[in-house]
Parts: structure tokens; sequence; C-alpha cells
């Protein structure tokens, strides 16, 4: 897939602005504008005071809605980068490569509490691709065994949520509108269904793996070369002991220690005779 997927994904996002509750939404707002200009003429507030209301909500909608889009294209982006690495196993990715992908998708968790349980499976599938195991255990166990990984849970969504929803309904409606982001979601859709558990567990593993061959967990074991040496380091201290002569008895009897009274006897003697 070359460059020109952000302009397909652009295209149809136009075509699809006004429709369904997306039209509903901007209708909406557009009669409560209405609704508080007519207010605001009825407490006779100055024309150019109004006019200038009007501008701002008008710049500022604009500017909620164009960010409101670009965040919905910015998901399906997504899964087509990432459709692009996984597809292809025996293809060489850079580690750069992936690691953008997944910080792409790492931002759309950070715009959304209820982000999509594909992204999470997408996002555990390049983990496990890049070899980061951990991570990849994170993501795709809130898919296998969290509530997240159900939609049906999902009862109360974000306005965010809702509006990537309708997008996906209407592509999955008319897939020839986006045919490039629609093959994506369904190979990414059938690869959740049938890997998410096989490969959280082989991630799983892996770590495992991992942790028991780790520095902390080997039990250090003395080299041949060492143990005979220690061994014979040993030996011939004991052999020193053993053949060494002993000292004689006038030389024991000079190192030997008083008595602990005895040297306080002779120490009270001695303050005695200088008082």
């Amino acid at each position: 897939m070359g460059e020109s997927t952000p302009a397909v994904n652009v295209a149809w996002f136009k075509r699809y602005r006004y429709m369904g509750s997306k039209g509903k939404e901007a209708t909406q707002r557009l009669l409560a504008i209405v609704v508080i200009i007519s207010m605001m003429t009825m407490m006779n507030i100055p024309a150019p005071v109004i006019i200038f209301f009007a501008i701002v909500v008008y710049f500022v909608w604009r500017a909620v809605q164009r960010s409101e889009q670009q965040e919905i294209g910015g998901i399906f982006d997504f899964y087509e980068k990432a459709h692009n690495i996984l597809r292809d196993e025996e293809k060489r990715w850079y580690g750069f490569e992936i690691e953008d992908v997944i910080q792409s998708g790492e931002r759309i968790l950070d715009l959304m509490q209820d982000a999509p349980p594909l992204v999470y499976f997408t996002l555990g599938s390049l983990a496990s691709r890049s070899g980061d195991h951990e991570r990849a255990v994170n993501y795709l166990s809130s898919v296998v065994e969290d509530e997240r990984g159900d939609e049906l849970r999902c009862l109360v969504p974000s306005p965010l949520l809702k509006r990537y929803v309708n997008v996906l309904r209407k592509i999955e409606q008319e897939p020839a509108v986006a045919a490039p982001t629609m093959a994506a979601v369904r190979s990414l859709e059938r690869s959740r269904r049938t890997r998410a558990a096989s490969l959280l567990a082989e991630n799983r593993e892996r770590l495992s793996v991992a942790a028991a061959q780790s520095p902390l967990h080997a039990s250090p074991q003395a080299s041949p070369q060492i143990a005979h040496a220690t061994s014979s380091e040993t030996a011939s201290a004991s052999d020193d002991l053993v053949h060494k002569p002993v000292a004689s008895n006038t030389l024991l009897t000079s190192v030997q220690r008083l008595p602990i009274a005895e040297v306080l006897r002779d120490v009270y003697e001695e303050e005695k005779k200088t008082a």
C-alpha cells in the first residue's frame, strides 16, 4: 500500500461527514446556535457583538469537527499500517518502523478510554512481532481475558467511539469506497478470532523462558579449573599446618595473658603507691 492511503481515507471521510448521526448532531448544533442568537437579539445586544459571537462559534465548531475527523481517520490509518506489517511474516521490517506504528496505536488509547478491542489486539500483535513480549501480553490479555475485549459489554460509549462505529458500519455497507481499509479491518478481525488466545499463550511462554534464563535465576557453578585450584590451595594450607614446627614452651609462656582480675589488682596497687 503506497502513499495514497491517507488521501483515500480523507476522501471517504468527507463523503460521510454529514451522514447518519454525524449529520443529526450537526443539525442540532446549528439549531442551538440559531436559538442563542435569537435570544441575544431579543435582549437588545448590539448586532456587531452577535455577529462576532456567531463567527467565533462557527470556527470553534469547524475546528472540533475537523479534529474529530482526524482522530477517527487515524484509527483506520493505524489498521492499514499494522496490516501491512503483520500480513507478510517473511518480510523483514526495521524495529523503528514497527515502533512508530505501535506509538500511533497507543495515541488512540490516550484519546479513547473505550478504544475498540481491535486496537488492543493489533497493538499486541505488533508488539509480538517486534519481540516485546511483555507489552504483547499486556495488550492481548486485555482482549482475551478482560471485559474490554467484548463489544457487547460496551453499553455507554464515548462520543468518539460512537462516531468510529458509525464510520465502520458505513464502510462495511460500501466496502468499495475504502477497499484497502476494509481489507485491513477484515484481516485483523479474522486474526483476532483465530489467533488471539494462542498468541497470548505463546508470548507468555516466551516471557517465562526469558525469565528462567535471566542471570538473576541462573545458579552460578564454579568451573573445573577454579574448583581444582581451590582444592589444591586448601590441601596446601592443611599440609603447612601439619608440618609446621611447634614453638617452644618458653615462647608460649611468654605470650600467655594474665587473668583480668590480676591485671586490675596490679593497676590498683600501682595507683595506691603513687597516691
